[in-house]
């Protein structure tokens, strides 16, 4: 069964930092592109940042460039998202998705991807 599991989020507060996690269970990571997503309460899903199947091509939405730092170990079956300098409205779930693709990496458009985990909640709060 092909399985990701999202893991590491927590409550942090203003400026702190978590290093998420998403695992691949079933399937090897390393033909997909994956990406992040986050939802907050009454607010649509947003594009965080992805990565490429090789690790050569990163995006990140602009709100959160320099930031959080997105990577992957093809070795382990994991892609991680680095998050740094928290801020109260990086609060929401975060969501990994994986698409089986080459040379690209889709930030935005959620529903270009074929797998998603369960999600991993961030609370940002002092």
């Amino acid at each position: 069964q092909l399985q990701l599991v999202e893991s590491g989020g927590g409550l942090v507060q203003p400026g702190g930092s978590l290093r998420l996690s998403c695992a691949a269970s079933g399937f090897t990571l390393d033909d997909y592109a994956i990406g992040w997503f986050r939802q907050a309460p009454g607010k649509e899903r947003e594009g965080v940042s992805c990565i490429g199947s090789g690790g050569g091509i990163t995006k990140y939405a602009d709100s959160v460039k320099g930031r959080f730092a997105i990577s992957r170990d093809n070795a382990k079956n994991t892609v991680y998202l680095q998050i740094n300098s928290l801020k109260p409205e990086d609060t929401g779930a975060y969501y990994c998705a994986a698409k089986h693709v080459f040379g690209y990496c889709s930030r935005a458009v959620w529903g270009e991807y074929d797998y998603w985990g369960q999600g991993t909640q961030v609370t940002v709060s002092s």
